[in-house]
């Protein structure tokens, strides 16, 4: 496992990402701000390809330099390669703490990923974004999930995510036919238990969807739904502007079937 901390001036770490190395494999790439880091960890490691669990610039941003330095192939769903070849305009915050990857070619990845020792197969598991997977190594019951899973009551999430696809793509993992799940999630935090932790995410989900809904029956507004729900605003919502905030989640909550 190969940990990346994107570092500002002051050497201060504002956000982890991982990326994970399983016999060849390469999952994930990181951030712009720790691809020498990556790149000298990986000397000497027989890379054999990699993959991009979605398009996020916190996940591919060492794709250029893998490629050029290692000749390195490099795989991402349907979805994602045209926003891996041409990143969409970053927010400001986003820049800061990530920075801008380089544009590359990636190619389509198959359903299932071979390694000298193991087999993978891949899961579409889109929510966190459109074009997200996931990978599970059924004799082990490895699932290295990326960004579907980050907690098990998680409070605050970007504008763009859609918990009614969370909710499904967490289902679809619980529901595979592995004796374990053990979760490596795009943090860095391997969650043993990791059906468990699922299960306890997607009821904490259909729960606070029922509540919500409920009080937005009542009359309340999101603001009051949020403080309800969640005590008050996550700080992440004055950090990033308001992209990443607890009243985001009220508004999908709403809108979710679940």
């Amino acid at each position: 496992v190969g940990d990346n901390a994107p570092l500002l001036e002051g050497k201060e770490v504002y956000y982890w990402t991982a990326a994970y190395l399983v016999d060849g494999l390469l999952i994930d790439t990181g951030c712009s701000y720790t691809v020498e880091e990556l790149a000298q960890f990986l000397e000497g490691k027989h890379l054999k390809f990699a993959i991009n669990t979605h398009f996020h610039e916190d996940h591919i941003a060492a794709n250029s330099v893998l490629q050029k330095k290692f000749g390195l192939k490099i795989y991402a769903s349907r979805e994602s390669i045209p926003l891996i070849k041409k990143m969409p305009r970053l927010p400001q915050y986003q820049e800061i703490v990530w920075g801008y990857p380089v544009p590359t070619e990636v190619d389509l990845i198959p359903r299932r990923l071979e390694t000298e020792h193991y087999s993978f197969d891949v899961i579409d598991t889109p929510g966190h974004c459109e074009g997200h997977v996931a990978l599970i190594e059924r004799t082990e019951g490895w699932c290295f999930s990326g960004d579907l899973y980050v907690s098990p009551e998680p409070k605050a999430i970007w504008s763009g995510e859609d918990m009614a696809e969370v909710t499904r793509s967490m289902k679809k993992l619980i529901e595979y036919p592995t004796d374990k799940l053990i979760l490596f999630t795009s943090l860095g935090l391997v969650v043993p238990y990791g059906r468990e932790a699922l299960q306890v995410c997607v009821k904490f989900l259909q729960e606070s969807a029922h509540k919500a809904k409920e009080l937005a029956r009542q009359g309340l507004s999101i603001a009051a739904i949020r403080d309800e729900l969640f005590g008050r605003e996550s700080i992440l919502a004055s950090v990033t502007e308001g992209d990443v905030s607890a009243e985001n989640m009220v508004r999908a909550l709403l809108r979710a079937n679940i």
